[in-house]
């Protein structure tokens, strides 16, 4: 019987290391693929306000972790207009606005002499650029009012099924920041429950949110119509919307209105402007651990660059405030890696991923 060689110890040594250089190298590549793999905001880029935002949801939603919080009480609320979507160079409500006052139009032939309808109908831009909060609210009432709920939310999607941003060409809904659909999702596999919170009025905002962002109807807040209860001679029961603002969910009435309807203080909260401030600074006000973002648009190139220093002035308090106290002060620019998803193939209805199952 021919015996098998022995090594000698040098070679044993040697055969060892190699085997351990290659299990080593096996688990770094494993490691770093699954890191590529598992990263939850992949369109964020790497750095500080990422590294804090991921730790905080991962600290809250681990029940090993000293700030872990219940799931019941995972609240995270956006504003929308510049936060989760385009708001320039006008807000997309604006621009529907507009062309509803064209569309009914020929219903009000006294609308040509009458403001504001007038400059709209006139595209007189210097005198819609001073339309007040009032002269918006008369132009909101006479659009979005004189139906019924279910009436309004069909006219505002079949607008959005055509209507496209005049410098992207692209439609309103698929205007939606590709690093914040990523940051809803991975909020929603966290166990958190997420808001809109917007200025925008509700029932606008309800025709698209569940398709696009995976919000369902009863996680929207806005500014709302007042809206009367009707029986008809049928027994249909309708609710039938007026020609008149119940409440404007801005500024301070972010956080009167999250109470109401939430009742719980959010633990996370990201808006973009002085009309969030509020609902951040509402955010901030418990003894549980809370993360305020505040997005800073700041790329001109790709987007839009608007802050304290430019003539809206959107950010000149809230700004402020976040650098104070701080929140996160996200950048548009440095912190985006993507603007928006990827563009459909032509003709296909593809949704984005359906929010996570409670």
């Amino acid at each position: 019987m021919t015996e098998t060689p022995a090594f000698s110890e040098a070679g044993v040594i040697f055969m060892k290391q190699r085997v351990c250089s290659i299990l080593f190298l096996s688990v770094l590549v494993f490691s770093l693929l699954a890191g590529a793999a598992t990263d939850p905001l992949p369109s964020w880029a790497a750095g500080s306000r990422k590294d804090r935002l991921v730790r905080f949801v991962e600290s809250v939603s681990t029940p090993t972790e000293d700030h872990y919080v219940a799931e019941s009480e995972r609240i995270a609320v956006f504003d929308n207009d510049g936060t989760l979507w385009v708001e320039h160079p006008v807000p997309t409500e604006i621009v529907f606005t507009f062309d509803r006052v064209r569309a009914l139009a020929p219903r009000h032939p006294e609308w040509a002499q009458k403001p504001p309808f007038q400059a709209v109908l006139n595209d007189d831009r210097a005198a819609m650029s001073r339309f007040t909060l009032r002269d918006f609210a008369i132009l909101l009432g006479a659009t979005h009012g004189g139906m019924t709920s279910g009436e309004f939310r069909e006219i505002a999607r079949v607008w959005l099924k055509t209507a496209k941003h005049p410098r992207y060409q692209k439609l309103y809904t698929e205007c939606v920041y590709q690093p914040q659909l990523e940051l809803l999702r991975f909020l929603r596999s966290k166990g958190f429950k997420t808001y809109i919170v917007s200025g925008g009025e509700v029932e606008f905002m309800r025709a698209f949110a569940e398709e696009v962002y995976g919000v369902p109807p009863e996680q929207v807040i806005g500014t709302s119509m007042k809206t009367v209860y009707q029986l008809k001679p049928d027994l249909d029961a309708v609710l039938n919307r007026q020609e008149e603002i119940s409440s404007i969910n801005d500024g301070p009435g972010k956080p009167v209105n999250i109470d109401l309807q939430i009742g719980r203080h959010p633990l996370l909260a990201f808006g973009n402007s002085n009309g969030d401030q509020q609902m951040l600074e509402h955010s901030a006000s418990q003894t549980r651990p809370s993360l305020q973002l505040l997005l800073h648009h700041d790329d001109g190139v790709r987007e839009y660059a608007y802050d304290r220093d430019t003539s809206n002035g959107r950010l000149s308090t809230a700004m402020d405030e976040a650098l104070r106290r701080n929140w996160v002060l996200v950048s548009f620019k440095e912190d985006f890696k993507t603007v928006f998803p990827p563009a459909r193939p032509s003709g296909s209805s593809a949704k984005p991923a359906p929010p996570a199952k409670r």
